[in-house]
């Protein structure tokens, strides 16, 4: 993992730098070390094999550890590892802490990994992360998957009681950067066979630097320290609390009222001058590694036409969305790959440089061709999660189209975070509001999730062409320049097909009690874990 302040989009480095005014005052710290976040939503699970989605991924970053973990920087760093080496690339060699407990007490062992891996990819989980370990090229995953081997089957196997040996079919020179997320971190086997309760705090067995001591639904969870982590010494907080307040008035009233200490991204844009005037440095604002983007589902009509996504895609004015409706120093989009990631250069397509009466009149020519007009008007409905932000994203979106395309009519459909998710994974929608974070800083972390066998691959995009593209970014090995030309070209093909729509780059934009400390961080991919925060005396 590469220091990321290198790849910073410049708009929202410059608008961090704009934002930390000093404070005049500062309310007095609580009293003891407690940090309650707002995490916006209820976790749809706590099960790693179960999740996809940040709300989740934040908590979770806190009960379990990987192979690895990443620093304020955005670098991996030791972790249930304290060393790895491969001399090809495709054979690595992990190391685990003997010092590693699950907080039971029960040592960390190279087996937890191979159970907690065998059971990510075996059909009978149906994790939405299964096909994680086909970009990482891990040996017989495609056929795993497929049913046509067994689980056990899988590249990975422990040498020892602390030695893991991973095989791969490919050389994936970025291989380690990829461990860090949630999918591949262990489970503890007993307490899985529990069965589904098994997430719940009297039976919850985890073995990151927290453990799960209450969970009161549409409430708050609580997290305490793990009394058997092997870093114990290092962690300062004494609960970490989630609670899901969603909505950006409550996010903000709840911060204001002082009752959560670091309140969630959902700022209004009408709000930031206030916020900053009042505020000052209490509020942040940083780039992440984050793409927001329409997901068209490219099996069902009218989006099984290329010539109506792009007609939608060409009318969709991101530059006004992020300039006007947004205005918190979010970056317009028009690739998939957020800009500022690591190994990426964008390249700008011809019609980036059209004018928007030149854009207009393609896109009216494309639904012309495809049969639209006043008999036969464009009919969709268009899903979001309920958030303010969304709303008005979905409202600006169909006022675009009804005014450059005349012939249209969009249905928007608003729902609650768990039905949102269910919808998109299912395929029951026809456009949706969606977002991509990177799981580590390397393009393909983007352009994998629409390669046609991943399971992340919800718009349902399946072409050769760009599937061969994506093979032949591990066929270049180490050869950094064609892995890059690689990349564009399927960023090209994706732009050619508009399976999704692209529309801008995500900032991170917080208040943070200035009582907090370690939250200072420059990475781009995660929140800090709350085993890097605690309350500052003053």
């Amino acid at each position: 993992m590469k220091h990321n302040t290198r790849y910073l989009a410049p708009a929202a480095a410059l608008l961090l730098l704009a934002c930390q005014p000093q404070q005049t005052a500062e309310p007095a710290a609580p009293a003891v070390q407690r940090i309650v976040r707002n995490n916006m939503v209820e976790p749809e699970s706590l099960d790693p094999h179960r999740i996809t989605a940040i709300p989740e991924i934040n908590i979770l970053n806190d009960l379990f550890e990987g192979l690895v973990e990443l620093d304020s920087h955005g670098k991996i760093q030791p972790a249930a590892a304290t060393h790895w080496h491969s001399d090809d690339n495709r054979v690595w060699f992990f190391h685990l802490r003997p010092e590693a407990r699950w907080s039971n007490g029960e040592p960390v062992t190279a087996n937890d990994f191979v159970y907690s891996w065998q059971r990510l990819v075996d059909p009978a989980t149906a994790a939405p992360y299964a096909s994680y370990l086909q970009g990482a090229r891990v040996a017989h995953i495609d056929d795993i998957l497929a049913g046509k081997r067994p689980p056990q089957d899988l590249g990975i196997e422990a040498l020892e009681e602390h030695t893991l040996k991973i095989t791969l079919s490919e050389a994936v020179p970025y291989f380690p950067d990829m461990l860090f997320h949630n999918a591949v971190k262990p489970v503890h086997r007993a307490t899985v066979a529990r069965g589904p309760t098994w997430t719940r705090p009297q039976h919850f067995v985890g073995n990151g630097a927290f453990v799960l001591s209450e969970w009161r639904v549409n409430e708050r969870i609580v997290l305490t320290p793990n009394p058997h982590y092997w870093d114990r010494s290092h962690v300062q907080l004494a609960e970490a609390v989630y609670v899901p307040v969603a909505g950006e008035i409550g996010n903000i009233a709840q911060y204001e009222a002082g009752h959560i200490d670091i309140s969630s991204t959902a700022i209004p844009p009408e709000h930031i001058q206030d916020l900053k005037r009042r505020y000052g440095s209490e509020m942040t604002i940083l780039p992440s590694l984050c793409t927001y983007y329409l997901e068209l589902n490219n099996s069902r009509p009218p989006f099984n036409d290329a010539r109506v996504r792009r007609a939608l895609s060409l009318t969709a004015d991101r530059e006004l969305i992020t300039g006007k409706i947004l205005a918190r120093g979010e970056v317009p989009q028009y690739h998939y790959t957020r800009i500022g990631t690591h190994g990426f250069e964008p390249q700008e397509a011809d019609w980036h440089r059209w004018t928007q009466e030149e854009r207009t009149a393609e896109a009216q020519r494309l639904l012309a061709a495809a049969g639209y007009g006043p008999e036969n008007p464009l009919s969709f409905d268009y899903l979001y999660n309920s958030t303010d932000n969304n709303k008005r994203i979905a409202i600006a979106l169909t006022a675009m189209w009804q005014r450059r395309l005349q012939h249209v009519r969009v249905h928007l459909e608003s729902r609650e975070w768990k039905s949102y998710l269910e919808a998109r994974r299912e395929g029951h929608y026809q456009l949706a509001r969606a977002s991509w974070c990177g799981d580590y800083n390397e393009a393909s972390t983007f352009l994998n999730t629409l390669v046609s066998t991943s399971s992340s691959n919800r718009a349902r995009y399946r072409n050769r062409d760009y599937d061969a593209l994506m093979r032949r970014t591990l066929a270049a090995g180490t050869d950094d320049t064609e892995r890059r030309r690689l990349y564009q070209a399927a960023e090209a093909r994706i732009d050619a097909d508009t399976p999704i729509i692209p529309l801008y780059g995500f900032v991170d934009v917080r208040l943070i009690k200035p009582w907090v400390a370690g939250y200072d961080t420059q990475n781009p991919i995660s929140d800090p874990p709350s085993k890097y925060l605690s309350v500052r005396r003053h």
